[in-house]
């Protein structure tokens, strides 16, 4: 049996009908590419990040792997970004319908971003905020929907809390550790996992060690709530 190999349209059918056919071979390879580089990512740790690419301050990062990562730092990322992390598939519906109310009032854009959703910006896409935004986000819903499938709750945490920046110049819950405290993510504290949480958002601009105000008090509410997280085993899906 012969097998013939695909062949271009031909042109007699007419440019929409020839464009129609690049954009299909296009969104085909795309979902291909996409797939198989979340199963490569699943058993790999992710090497590098668009966003630590384009960081002007370099990069610090130390994958570690999350059986050397303090079990406080897991319940402080859930208290302070996420505490329906386990009973989701990947989008808090309550918290985006929040967050479209309160855009609609105006002022500044705040998101309703899960730590799925943000793993798979911080790992597959890029940061911004102008009209390329609209078409990351259709691209992370994508790559949120693959890496729930594939990589399961633990995976995404794991990854999760190595390349999310942790300060300027700073990724991941290991290179934070050693940065402010001297010591390994496997030692954090309930009040340092706090802090390192409560910087999440703007790293930027909230500092972990020495914190004042609005951020000393954030840290100070995430490490209670991440009791709260431990005691009602809010973490679970991560460790069972």
């Amino acid at each position: 049996m012969r097998f013939l190999k695909p062949s271009r349209p031909a042109a007699k059918h007419g440019f929409t009908y020839n464009l129609g056919w690049w954009i299909g071979r296009i969104i085909v390879w795309f979902l291909v590419l996409s797939l198989g580089i979340t199963v490569l990512y699943k058993f790999v740790p992710v090497p590098i990040t668009i966003t630590m690419i384009a960081d002007p301050n370099g990069f610090e990062k130390d994958w570690t792997p999350l059986s050397r990562i303090d079990r406080n730092m897991v319940a402080a990322v859930i208290a302070g970004e996420d505490a329906k992390f386990c009973s989701h598939q990947g989008f808090d519906q309550e918290a985006i319908e929040q967050a479209i109310e309160r855009n609609q009032q105006g002022g500044k854009l705040r998101g309703g971003s899960t730590i799925s959703q943000q793993t798979a910006k911080n790992v597959f896409l890029w940061q911004g905020w102008g009209w390329d935004r609209y078409a990351r986000k259709g691209l992370e819903v994508w790559f949120t929907f693959l890496i729930e499938h594939v990589w399961g709750k633990r995976r995404i945490m794991e990854v999760y809390l190595n390349v999310a920046e942790t300060g300027i110049g700073t990724y991941g819950v290991e290179a934070a550790a050693q940065r402010y405290y001297k010591k390994s993510a496997a030692r954090l504290t309930r009040v340092e996992a706090a802090r390192i949480a409560a910087a999440l958002p703007s790293p930027k601009k909230r500092a972990v060690t020495g914190a004042k105000g609005f951020t000393r008090r954030h840290g100070n509410a995430i490490a209670a709530r991440s009791g709260v997280v431990r005691n009602e085993a809010l973490d679970a899906c991560v460790y069972r």
